[in-house]
């Protein structure tokens, strides 16, 4: 269970350094193994390779007749990039998702249970100025009677 928030740095290759909590379970689960994706809100996702795997598959599953699925398909499944944690632990941000997620030097890991998203420190700070995300629409039903 991946969870926290944690301000990082990209180096100048673009790696970046996991924190150290988070080490040992990336390298217990999967041998440092993981994928790093495009997300529609541009920030990336990073599964460890076997939370990846059945995600993938699912979506690949669906119809690619339907414009919606298809571009998530291609979003999702076409930027996903398989990458290994090196020995010091630091993984290798590809170029081409550093460009659409516009990270630069500082960034914001945020553990999410079986994953992680990577943001942009900018807009991760945009996104958590703006407070709970559910505008003039209220909650979602989804969370109707949900406590914490």
């Amino acid at each position: 269970m991946f969870r926290g928030v944690a301000q990082l740095s990209l180096d100048s290759k673009g790696r970046l350094a996991v924190p150290s909590r988070f080490r040992d379970p990336l390298n217990e689960r999967c041998g440092g193994q993981v994928v790093v994706t495009a997300d529609s809100d541009r920030c990336l996702l990073i599964y460890p390779l076997p939370e990846w795997e059945p995600i993938e598959q699912k979506l690949m599953s669906l119809s690619s007749f339907n414009p919606q699925i298809r571009e998530l398909q291609r979003r999702v499944v076409g930027y996903a990039e398989d990458v290994v944690m090196d020995a010091t632990g630091r993984v290798l941000v590809p170029p081409a998702l550093r460009q659409f997620a516009q990270l630069g030097k500082s960034v914001v890991l945020v553990g999410q249970g079986n994953k992680f998203e990577l943001w942009n420190k900018d807009n991760w700070e945009q996104l958590m100025d703006r407070g709970g995300g559910f505008g003039t629409g209220g909650l979602p039903p989804e969370l109707e009677g949900f406590s914490l």
